[in-house]
């Protein structure tokens, strides 16, 4: 049996969850009631959303936390293999992707790894790969981050081939590279369709033609709307300059209320309470390491950042978070991510008045349950 794999539908604006795994979620807060990302928190909010018929659920792959005097930002996070092959097997409908850190997992351990969740939830895997960025987190895996970012992207080039060969191949094949040496490999079973879908985060130049390269999906921020209309067509027609059709995805922090004066005022009771010494090592990493967020823009955006991890802010009434979403839709954005302070809490008004919203424009509509042929 093959289920649809929603990131796989056309002609509809997604929605999926973010950082649901990592405690704190992407909110740099203090309050009593932050997320704390345990197994059955996110059990329950990925049968919550899986009913309600989101597309996607994307985690952070972490290894260490940020720091803080009062929270480790990020510290307590469940492991993005594991996490997903629990919650495919949890939830009916929902896609569901594992972030692999390339320099981190072995391709052809990964190959099997990303076919086996593909087994279990009947062709709604996907994978997300990072090249890396962290380098506190390369050394406490041992390892050292190439300070260029070419070096970085030729090894993510390298262990994509490989997943890929071992995904197309049937039978055993040799693999001669710059940075693998395989005798004697193969992989089975497959991805149900042959592959699965792929998503990217990028900033660089190295990053995007990567990512164009490879991704079906580009995750950038959206901070300015209008450098994004012209990023995203600049991105879209690179894409198609190697004759491939990429979509480009964002991330969104939500705060919800039925009054406007209700959502800036839970708003700024949380931000007022951020753990300023986690932000700041996480902005100081971002700086470093990092060219996911322009530059330019990242000095001017601290509380965004330590509301949302600088997430598109979707603050306000149901009416206001859908036009927030809408103005997303115009910019040339394919989808979002959702993140909230709580998101088992929060995430049931959300479903009860904003995605009833959506639909009656026209955005979110019932996508049928036909089997995909192989992409």
């Amino acid at each position: 049996m093959s289920i649809q794999n929603p990131m796989l539908r056309k002609n509809r604006f997604k929605l999926g969850i973010f950082a649901a795994n990592c405690s704190n979620g992407m909110s740099v807060t203090t309050v009593p009631e932050r997320w704390d990302a345990s197994w059955d928190s996110n059990l329950r909010l990925a049968q919550m959303t899986d009913d309600a018929g989101l597309d996607f659920l994307l985690p952070i792959a972490r290894w260490i936390g940020y720091g803080g005097k009062a929270i480790n930002f990020q510290g307590g996070v469940l492991e993005t293999t594991t996490w997903a092959a629990g919650l495919l097997a949890a939830t009916r409908q929902i896609a569901v992707i594992s972030t692999v850190h390339t320099a981190a997992n072995n391709p052809v351990v990964a190959a099997k790894q990303i076919a086996t969740l593909d087994q279990i939830g009947h062709g709604r895997a996907g994978l997300n790969i990072v090249a890396g960025w962290n380098a506190p987190e390369y050394a406490a895996l041992g390892l050292s981050l190439p300070a260029a970012h070419a070096e970085r992207y030729a090894y993510a080039q390298e262990w994509i081939d490989v997943v890929q060969k071992l995904w197309q191949t049937q039978g055993v094949f040799d693999w001669d590279g710059t940075f693998f040496k395989l005798k004697g490999v193969h992989s089975d079973p497959k991805p149900m369709r042959g592959r699965v879908p792929l998503v990217n985060a990028a900033g660089s130049g190295e990053g995007r033609e990567f990512a164009v390269r490879n991704a079906d999906f580009l995750f950038t921020p959206a901070i300015d709307l209008t450098r994004s209309i012209d990023e995203i067509k600049a991105l879209k027609a690179q894409a198609a300059g190697v004759g491939r059709d990429v979509d480009v995805l964002t991330f969104a922090h939500v705060v919800c209320r039925p009054s406007e004066a209700e959502a800036k005022a839970y708003y700024d009771h949380y931000v007022a309470q951020t753990d300023w010494e986690a932000l700041d090592a996480l902005v100081a990493l971002q700086f470093a390491h990092a060219q996911s967020f322009p530059h330019d823009l990242l000095a001017m955006i601290r509380e965004s950042m330590a509301a949302g991890h600088g997430g598109f802010p979707l603050t306000g009434t149901p009416e206001q978070v859908a036009d927030g979403i809408q103005k997303l839709v115009e910019a040339g954005f394919g989808g979002t991510t959702l993140s909230f302070v709580n998101y088992v809490d929060e995430f049931p008004y959300f479903r009860d008045e904003v995605l009833p919203i959506l639909e009656k424009r026209g955005l979110r509509t019932v996508a049928p349950t036909s089997v995909l042929e192989p992409v």
